[in-house]
């Protein structure tokens, strides 16, 4: 079958055999970048193996080389040449911030500590996307963050820095692992509480490395934890396999569960509590998902994953657990259209706040191809049926997982579906539609209506 890729044209998901065969879910892009960040830190050579090349890591390799740090690839290992804690040397040019707020937020904390002023050029604007929290946190420690220009952002180092003291009110996994970069940085004790646990993949990483952390929950069992995180260690270098990302995986999963006849083994995913919500509703759903392999790496649990096809049933998502599992939300929309019965997904996010268009976008998409919906101010529900006629066309409003997922959708429902303006899906999984062919899908380009 000819390779379809995704692009600006339309794509067209029409039908599939059942999904046969191994897929290998692509690398978690957040571990990877943390890992770079970190092995740059380390003293010696590390090697990093499964990197995710996607455009933000790409572009954290290419700050952390202006910054005095040699990285060089061989195949699917990337080698890291450590500076060590405070060992980056001034950039003689600007440093482009990445492709969104969370790597400008990232760099912030890592270059906070170093007495130089250093220029963020093409940043996003002060203002709009960089959190107060981290602002805060950073102007505690000595460090000053300030608007250049429209175009740029200036980050004047602390050159005396104090550790890091915070609370985080609002769960901020990238404000919390920017001042965990800027702490490690500085002598003494930092410490960071935050009022709601969140991804924990950077703590993970700074124990794997030989960094001095310790989390304490809160004794009263809520939701809290303190981070108390020991500055200036000799971090060593490291090895790092990097785990599949649970939201790449997604898409598989639910095609597997709900294309009849389809048995597919996911490997390596990783199964941190943190990362498997979208896993464990599907197993609360009726999904046939057994775990295999089992094991650790760089202190996180990862997985092979057979998925069988399942008769599905509707569940209630509150708000608490949807929003552990955001990104993966679309593709729990789809598999909600498939289960006997009602799907409530609630806490979706405010229009106007970073993904506050799902609702409405999810909404569209599956009335498109007949599923019955009902929508509220922030809930989502889904009278699923196990034959969706489909036949509709969906926007994916340059939303990945939008696009991802109603191709998904397509593939299991009874006609055709046509995903208006697949770009998304390039930089976020540039071999999606290959992969999904391989294994049973069917798509076809559109040349548009």
């Amino acid at each position: 079958m000819t390779e379809i890729k995704p692009s600006s044209a339309p794509l067209t998901a029409h039908g599939a055999d059942p999904l046969r065969g191994r897929f290998v879910t692509p690398s978690d892009a957040s571990i990877s970048q943390r890992a770079l960040l970190l092995a740059a830190l380390s003293l010696g050579e590390s090697s990093i193996v499964g990197l995710r090349a996607s455009p933000e890591v790409l572009s954290c390799v290419d700050v952390l080389r202006q910054l005095g740090v040699r990285i060089e690839q061989s195949g699917e290992s990337w080698q890291v040449h450590g500076l060590g804690v405070v060992g980056l040397l001034q950039p003689e040019t600007a440093l482009k911030s990445g492709h969104s707020a969370d790597g400008l937020a990232l760099l912030l904390g890592l270059l906070a500590p170093y007495g130089f002023a250093t220029l963020f050029s093409a940043s996003p604007t002060l203002d709009e996307e960089v959190d107060s929290a981290l602002l805060d946190g950073l102007g505690a420690i000595g460090a000053r963050v300030e608007q250049r220009n429209p175009d740029g952002i200036t980050l004047q180092g602390a050159c005396l820095p104090l550790p890091v003291r915070q609370k985080l009110t609002t769960p901020s996994e990238v404000v919390k692992t920017a001042l965990l970069l800027a702490g490690l940085q500085i002598a003494g004790d930092s410490e960071i509480y935050e009022a709601v646990a969140t991804r924990d993949h950077t703590e993970k990483l700074l124990v794997a490395f030989g960094a001095d952390i310790t989390v304490t929950p809160d004794a009263d069992d809520s939701e809290g934890a303190t981070i108390r995180l020991v500055g200036l260690p000799e971090l060593a270098s490291q090895v790092i396999k990097v785990a599949g990302d649970p939201s790449a995986a997604a898409f598989a999963i639910v095609a597997a569960l709900i294309i009849k006849g389809s048995e597919l083994l996911v490997e390596n995913v990783l199964i941190n509590p943190l990362r498997t919500g979208l896993i464990d509703t599907l197993l609360e759903m009726g999904g046939n998902i057994e775990f295999l392999n089992q094991h650790e790496t760089a202190g996180e649990h990862v997985a092979d994953l057979r998925v069988r096809s399942s008769w599905l049933k509707g569940v209630r998502v509150n708000k608490h657990h949807a929003s552990a599992m955001a990104d993966d939300i679309p593709a729990l929309a789809m598999a909600a259209a498939f289960a006997e019965g009602e799907t409530v997904i609630e806490g979706f996010v405010a229009p106007g706040e970073p993904g506050g268009g799902r609702l409405e976008w999810l909404a569209a998409g599956l009335r498109a191809n007949k599923v019955n919906v009902r929508t509220d101010a922030d809930s989502l529900t889904i009278v699923g049926d196990s034959k969706v006629p489909g036949g509709g066309s969906v926007d994916s409003h340059g939303d990945a997982a939008i696009a991802m997922g109603f191709a998904v959708l397509g593939l299991a429902s009874r006609h055709k579906v046509i995903i208006q303006d697949a770009s998304a899906i390039v930089d976020s999984f540039p071999d999606f539609v290959a992969i999904m062919t391989a294994l049973g899908g069917r798509f076809l380009p559109n040349k548009g209506r």
